[in-house]
């Protein structure tokens, strides 16, 4: 008996993307219906169970600021916490959260399930219901016609999905569910280009027979921080460790041993994996002159004896993996929870999507998360919330939202996507960024919570709590640029931090110039600054931390600015979709082909492809006028 369904926005698949774009749409105010194969695995970690890491942090930061969820689903199952690359510069620092598994995916669906816009529908999607090179809906497997006015896919890895362990080789999206089909059959007759790519996972192992006195130990942070910047987000209480193992050289010969079934080395895999996160058997090959690798045991949950072994992805046969664990410091007992697999699946080339994630193929039709060739949960959520605010947007006929290079992490993900394409699974670094200093952790909020404001979609408690933050610091900011300190009241203290003495009453912001001193410093000896800053709480120990990066990096900071307002001067010299460059011998026919193919929207963006060479953006600047 067939249904069938109206909406405003269809999202296809409930992964990271699908529900952050299902909350910022339904948010706004559109009806969403969101499809899911299963229901219970809503925002699954079908990978490590941790949220963050290098880059990867700021990301999930970015979202919070811009009202999404996920930031505040890891504080709500964060088991243990630890800000990444403290000894580096602050531009670097990337705070990382062992989650409790089931319990971030059950803070999702409760999340979710909260939202009167949303509704769900478990199944699967087969057919998109196409009208003119404009999208109007789905067919699913169970006979039914979904329809709306647009469409978001967030598939993941399950579109045409196959898993390899050893020699079995299994139609799938992910262990135990079934892969999709038909969509990208349906797409390559709309001139999509399509690839393939792979990933894989690690084998779950059974703690109970681990040997923890074997292993290192490692701990998070003595104070630990969070993810969200609302307050109703405490920070973890009692953490729980992860612990250090290492390979050697019986486990790579027992490893080396299984070779000759690895799907990877006999050619049954075509997609190209993240060269990033290799797998095992790829490190040893790699690597051959390394003795041993590192392994993170990480544990599912508190309520679990369950761990992942970070670092020991691996598609070779099950007996091979078990065999070599049991090589392992500490892993001599162990048993198997399942073995780890190779996975490889569908991407369409971002370079045929708009920055709004659009397709440029087909109307209203967005693309979110894996799909456009990256891996990690942070890099498809932060794709998800754009997706759904722009699709949204797209049907109530509002502005799109971009998010450029010098705003946020996210925006530099889709820039790069766009521009550069894909020819192996995309991960964030701090490295692709070239404003890193101006896209802190820290500083997301600062960033981003108006803009999000401005279209709805951040409440007005962030939007409060934020302008409060705004006010506490520029008070702690007047103060320290305000007041003086004299030398009988700080050269006591100052010695003790072995740095100077000062000779004459200084400004307390020249004193904390100095590396040795620290704003806690100031806050803890001085009166008036203890009196606003006493309190060590979540809240103000992020604003003093704000306050400080500021004025220690300064000149930096200014720098970048200064870098970032000129590049984006030519952001404002726009190009016609449908311009013709085969007129302009002075661009190479490189560029000339690479121009055609992607068709910046203006100097900017072509000055970000691949493949377009400075030459060849001078020509355009005279051609255009400057």
């Amino acid at each position: 008996m067939k249904k069938e369904f109206n909406y405003d926005i269809i999202i296809v698949g409930a992964g990271h993307a699908g529900c952050e774009a299902a909350a910022a749409a339904a948010k706004l105010g559109s009806r969403v219906i969101l499809i899911t194969m299963d229901m219970t695995k809503i925002a699954q970690m079908s990978c490590n169970p941790a949220i963050g890491g290098i880059a990867k942090g700021q990301i999930v930061r970015e979202i919070d600021a811009l009202g999404g969820f996920t930031g505040i689903a890891t504080d709500k199952s964060t088991i243990q916490f630890r800000m990444l690359n403290k000894s580096k510069g602050p531009a670097m620092w990337s705070p990382r959260a062992q989650c409790d598994r089931m319990l971030f995916s059950a803070n999702w669906r409760l999340y979710l399930e909260s939202i009167p816009n949303i509704e769900f529908w478990q199944d699967i999607v087969t057919k998109l219901i196409i009208n003119q090179n404009r999208i109007i809906g789905v067919k699913t497997k169970t006979g039914i016609d979904i329809f709306g006015s647009a469409v978001i896919l967030s598939n993941g890895t399950f579109i045409n999905g196959v898993m390899y362990v050893g020699d079995v080789k299994i139609q799938g999206g992910r262990a135990s569910e079934p892969a999709a089909s038909g969509i990208s059959e349906q797409l390559k007759k709309h001139d999509f280009e399509i690839g393939r790519m792979k990933t894989g996972t690690s084998p779950r192992i059974d703690g109970r027979t681990i040997d923890f006195t074997k292993l290192e130990k490692q701990e998070g942070d003595i104070i630990p921080g969070r993810f969200s910047y609302l307050q109703e987000s405490d920070c973890i209480k009692k953490q729980l460790p992860c612990y250090i193992a290492y390979t050697n050289s019986r486990v790579h010969k027992i490893l080396e041993s299984g070779f000759e079934c690895s799907p990877l080395f006999k050619g049954k895999i075509e997609g190209v994996g993240p060269r990033y996160c290799p797998s095992i058997e790829d490190k040893i090959v790699t690597f051959p002159e390394k003795p041993r690798h590192q392994l993170f045991l990480e544990p599912e949950g508190r309520n679990t004896c369950e761990f992942y072994i970070n670092g020991f992805s691996s598609s070779l046969p099950l007996e091979v993996q078990l065999s070599g664990l049991r090589k392992v410091k500490g892993l001599e007992n162990v048993k198997i929870f399942r073995p780890g697999y190779a996975i490889e699946y569908d991407y369409y080339s971002p370079a045929q999507l708009k920055y709004s994630l659009e397709t440029k193929f087909i109307e209203n039709l967005f693309f979110a998360g894996q799909i456009n060739g990256t891996t990690g949960y942070e890099e498809a959520a932060g794709q998800g919330i754009i997706a759904g605010i722009n699709a949204h947007h797209k049907i109530n006929n509002n502005a799109e939202f971009i998010l450029n290079r010098n705003q946020a992490y996210i925006g530099v993900l889709i820039d790069d996507l766009i521009n550069k394409g894909v020819d192996e699974p995309y991960r964030m670094f701090t490295s692709r960024a070239e404003f890193r200093l101006l896209l802190r952790q820290d500083n997301a909020d600062e960033r981003l919570t108006s803009l999000a404001g401005k279209i709805g979609l951040a409440s007005e408690k962030r939007i409060k709590l934020w302008e409060r933050k705004r006010e506490y610091k520029e008070r702690i900011t007047n103060i320290l640029y305000d007041y003086s300190v004299s030398p009988d009241k700080i050269n006591g203290f100052l010695q003790q931090k072995s740095t100077a003495k000062i000779r004459q009453k200084t400004k307390l912001f020249q004193i904390l110039l100095r590396p040795q001193i620290s704003i806690y410093d100031l806050t803890d000896t001085n009166d008036v600054l203890r009196e606003i800053a006493g309190s060590k709480n979540f809240f103000m120990r992020e604003i003093l931390e704000n306050i400080e990066i500021n004025l220690k990096y300064k000149g930096y900071i200014e720098r970048e600015k200064n870098m970032a307002e000129k590049l984006k001067r030519l952001e404002h010299i726009t190009i016609h979709p449908d311009y013709d460059y085969d007129k302009l011998s002075s661009i190479s026919t490189e560029g000339r082909e690479k121009l055609k193919k992607i068709k910046p929207q203006n100097l900017g963006q072509a000055s970000r492809i691949s493949g377009v060479s400075p030459a060849d953006i001078s020509a355009l600047i005279i051609y255009f006028g400057r």
